[in-house]
């Protein structure tokens, strides 16, 4: 099996390459009566496109959307919803000097033990390119969450480098600047800091969390379909991503249980350490992520590597790349939690739809 489909009643099969065609996506599951257009999905896809700023690859994609099947007078139907949009500005000569060598650091290498050959234009399905067809269905999900149960998503940048983002946290300010930055203050030092890595031709990695707030207690199962690591694995899915907490995560392990254990009284919970999910099932407070991404592997400064033949050989990447794909990420760790969520609420109707609400419950 090749593995492109994600979810479990909501399945999400994305297909294309960075410089094929057009890439595209099928979602099957998605409930009916849900009013969608091209345009809003269109604008959710341009908060991750490249080209928004000097910060990030300045290919310029125009993601023109277009809804093939799955509505009927701008509702879904019910039925498998096809989503397309035909790459426009792809620059494929700019990676004819890597067609035999091994990016470091890359999926080149794997990719051509795994199948025999590859795609070295922009890196095929290994491409961030791939995403944004992730985008395209969460804008969908996060709609229905919000309109069922009034969920509300959240994501930023918590760290570019080595500077922390969001000490200070103004929500909305998120979108008002390229870093998906809370802390608008912290914007000039942000773009100082780009300008000059850009210039030095390296790359840096990032912290990108998301929190959904609104989410119902309840959702998850206790052993094979934790709603914690379903969210871990659909994060783990995204390209350049090496991390992945929930919640307190890593900080854990210097916590004593007393802190850990967020206490609860009549009045809600004393803490989230948990992020939300408790023995895999959500809690009813916020669902809190963070996703650690790898500095770009791509870059112009000179590297070692081998060939398809295995000789030695030195290597610089041409074209045009994002010194930072955390930044661009913002977006897709969004999308990804969206379409999780939704996965699991349905997972929840078709086993535990007759089961009343519970009390007491506690926030």
């Amino acid at each position: 099996m090749s593995y492109n489909r994600f979810g479990r009643i909501l399945n999400i099969t994305t297909f294309g390459e960075s410089h094929g065609p057009a890439i595209g996506c099928v979602i099957d599951g998605f409930p009916p009566g849900v009013g969608i257009s091209a345009e809003e999905i269109r604008e959710a896809m341009l908060r991750r496109a490249t080209g928004r700023s000097r910060h990030t690859s300045q290919r310029h994609e125009a993601e023109d959307v277009q809804i093939l099947s799955g509505t009927f007078e701008g509702r879904t139907t019910g039925t498998p919803i096809a989503l397309v949009v035909y790459n426009t500005d792809a620059r494929s000569k700019d990676y004819a000097s890597i067609a035999r060598q091994f990016r470091p650091g890359h999926a080149d290498y794997t990719y051509h033990h795994k199948y025999g050959l590859r795609d070295y234009r922009g890196g095929g399905r290994s491409s961030a390119r791939e995403t944004a067809m992730r985008v395209a269905a969460g804008a969908l999900a996060a709609k229905y969450l919000d309109q069922q149960f009034g969920i509300r998503i959240t994501s930023w940048l918590g760290q570019l480098g080595e500077h922390v983002c969001d000490e200070r946290f103004d929500a909305d300010s998120i979108d008002d600047n390229p870093f998906f930055c809370p802390d608008p203050m912290k914007v000039p030092e942000l773009e100082t800091y780009m300008d000059a890595l850009r210039k030095s031709g390296d790359s840096v990695g990032a912290l990108v969390r998301a929190r959904a707030d609104g989410v119902p207690p309840g959702w998850g199962a206790p052993v094979y379909a934790k709603l914690d690591g379903d969210l871990a694995a659909a994060m783990m899915s995204i390209n350049a991503v090496k991390g992945v907490e929930i919640g307190a995560g890593f900080r854990s392990v210097a916590q004593k249980g007393t802190e850990h254990r967020d206490e609860m009284t009549p009045e809600g919970f004393l803490g989230n350490q948990a992020g939300g999910v408790l023995g895999g099932i959500s809690s009813g407070q916020p669902v809190t992520v963070a996703v650690a991404f790898k500095p770009t592997s791509s870059l112009r400064i000179p590297g070692r590597t081998v060939d398809v033949d295995g000789q030695p050989v030195e290597i610089i990447t041409t074209g045009r790349h994002d010194p930072c794909v955390g930044i661009r990420a913002v977006p897709i760790v969004e999308a990804m939690l969206a379409l999780t969520l939704m996965d699991h609420y349905l997972l929840h109707r078709a086993q535990c739809g007759d089961v009343p609400p519970q009390r007491p419950r506690v926030e």
